[in-house]
């Protein structure tokens, strides 16, 4: 008598298990979706040092959107398309078309690897930007790309595959295009592209300020912007602002969140972070951003070779950013 050979707990329940990731997975991409259309921020940890939180620096970024749109669209569409593929073959009547029950868990179970695949890796290539370049730790992407890792590790161990080898190539093969397609897309994401004189214009607002915080800064400093800052800081001068003033933020963004942090930053606006509301009418504060320099007023943006100029800076002028035309 021959005993057949029982079916691994994994391989039947895999796709249950995965349709369960890729629910979890929608849940996450719906909630920033919202997050993106509705101009808010995301609910997470805010970082007293930078005045936003780090979720809202990866969102924000210039990786957070594809061809205009947000990028937790693609990814929505993405758990919706898993979760289909995973849990089509159970709505095919086991007994009574089980033929094509098995035609379609082969096709689906092949589909599942092209797009765990891809999912993976691409997620893998965001942590990889949101840890090294653009330094900064988004709960939800993590999360995002765990479900994402975890979808392609089901989609390889959840079913018994004939061919390793074709299983391998596969995973190569849809990889090494998935990486190909990231590094176009995002082949111009740190900006626009630098002007003749070397310097990046500063990303667009893609966002409502918050109070009391503003939006947060996402540029990163070079050592020109932190010299600066601290010599500004060294000769007394200050810069009068409001969290909701885009101006101002433009400001900031022309120096970045490092040197922002040496700067002598007075709020006006009373419900923004730290208000000094007296000092701004004492000084007599009538637009934003302003600059007091030796006593003297200074309103409106000044590009840091200005205020270079202005404050008798003399270290290196090799400043990032200039504003975006």
């Amino acid at each position: 008598m021959i005993r057949r050979r029982s079916t691994p707990w994994l391989h039947r329940y895999s796709r249950l298990i995965m349709g369960a990731v890729a629910v979890v997975g929608i849940f996450i991409t719906t909630y920033l979706t919202y997050v993106s259309f509705s101009g808010g921020s995301a609910a997470c940890p805010v970082d007293p040092a930078t005045g936003g939180s780090s979720c809202d620096l990866v969102l924000q970024s210039s990786y957070a959107k594809v061809f205009g749109v947000p990028l937790s669209v693609f990814g929505l569409v993405a758990y919706i398309v898993m979760a289909a593929l995973a849990l089509a073959p159970f709505l095919v009547n086991g007994d009574a078309n089980k033929k094509q029950r098995q035609k379609l868990e082969e096709t689906t179970g092949f589909l599942l690897l092209v797009g765990g695949t891809a999912m993976a890796v691409f997620s893998g290539y965001l942590m990889y930007v949101a840890f090294f370049k653009l330094q900064e730790t988004c709960l939800y992407c993590i999360a995002s790309a765990t479900c994402s890792l975890l979808l392609f590790i089901l989609a390889v161990v959840g079913r018994e595959w004939e061919e390793l080898g074709q299983l391998l190539l596969t995973c190569i093969a849809v990889g090494m295009i998935t990486l190909i397609g990231a590094f176009g897309v995002y082949a111009s994401a740190d900006g626009p592209g630098v002007n003749a004189d070397g310097k990046t214009p500063i990303p667009a607002i893609t966002a409502q300020p918050r109070p009391p915080l503003g939006w947060p800064v996402t540029t990163a400093s070079g050592p020109g912007e932190i010299a600066l800052a601290k010599h500004l800081t060294a000769q007394g001068i200050k810069m009068y602002g409001a969290f909701w003033c885009p101006h101002c933020f433009e400001q900031k963004q022309l120096f970045g969140k490092e040197a922002m942090e040496e700067l002598i930053y007075i709020e006006c606006d009373p419900s923004g972070k730290n208000p000094q509301t007296q000092a701004c009418v004492d000084a007599k504060i009538q637009s934003f951003p302003s600059w007091e320099i030796d006593g003297k007023i200074e309103p409106g943006v000044k590009l840091l070779d200005e205020l270079a100029q202005l404050s008798g800076f003399t270290g290196s002028k090799e400043f990032k950013y200039v504003l975006a035309r």
